[in-house]
């Protein structure tokens, strides 16, 4: 799921920072702010155990901090304990209703667990949040989830409303050309990348998938064109680097 993207803990610490010096917060709250932190972090660099006795202790000290139970889903997610993941990403969306980002970081999780359904209702009610400062991403989650169920025309009705929230998303742009790969239509995804490609800065992705979609179509010099700029504009790259394997076994 590449777009699939939790910016959870990286938000979470942000939030964290900003509370604690918070005027009139009661000691216990204020406790918990500091395990909440710690517990984050703990939970960045790997290190389970200490995450998990900072973060269960927080809870104790303050169990309507959505925050506290949104990281605790994260944490019970790497420790593969499904039920305690659902137990704690509800509460939170129960405490925080409104919270886009605990809504969204939810339905990643749900679309990994096949639960389609549930995670792109949560995705659109993201990218309907004003709250939500990137509705193009909450749409192509929503998008990749569909694909992966198989639900292909409604996979790409999302990927397009994303890029009619912002028409430089190049992910959004390259999860369609790839939909379009998927479903036999080389030509719709030349087209997709060489409209975005004529408005916008290029990307190792884009540059790559049009090379695969000119294989496809059997047009030698299309797929150099796109060689070419992939090699001078992004030398180093994985996707520079894959091509000499792609000329031998297109498509």
């Amino acid at each position: 799921m590449k777009s699939l993207a939790l910016a959870g803990l990286s938000l979470l610490l942000v939030a964290c920072a900003s509370s604690t010096g918070t005027v009139g917060m009661t000691k216990g709250a204020s406790a918990a702010d500091i395990n909440l932190q710690l517990g984050v972090a703990y939970l960045q660099q790997g290190d389970l155990r200490v995450a998990k006795e900072k973060l269960e202790r927080a809870v104790k000290q303050n169990p309507r901090d959505p925050r506290v139970h949104s990281a605790l889903a994260l944490l019970y997610e790497r420790l593969n304990k499904p039920a305690q993941v659902d137990e704690h990403y509800r509460t939170a969306v129960r405490l925080a209703p409104q919270d886009p980002d605990i809504n969204n970081n939810y339905a990643v999780y749900l679309c990994k667990t096949d639960r389609a359904e549930e995670g792109v209702k949560r995705f659109l009610e993201s990218a309907r949040n004003p709250l939500y400062g990137t509705p193009a991403a909450a749409y192509t989650n929503a998008g990749v989830c569909l694909r992966n169920a198989k639900r292909l025309d409604e996979a790409g009705e999302s990927f397009r409303r994303a890029l009619q929230a912002m028409p430089n998303f190049s992910e959004a742009a390259y999860q369609l050309g790839e939909l379009d790969m998927e479903r036999g239509r080389p030509k719709d995804t030349r087209d997709q990348i060489d409209r975005y490609l004529s408005a916008f800065v290029a990307t190792p992705d884009l540059l790559l998938l049009g090379v695969r979609a000119s294989q496809a179509l059997g047009d030698r010099m299309g797929a150099e064109k796109y060689a070419r700029r992939l090699r001078a504009e992004f030398p180093g790259s994985s996707q520079t680097r894959s091509l000499p394997e792609l000329s031998r076994n297109p498509g």
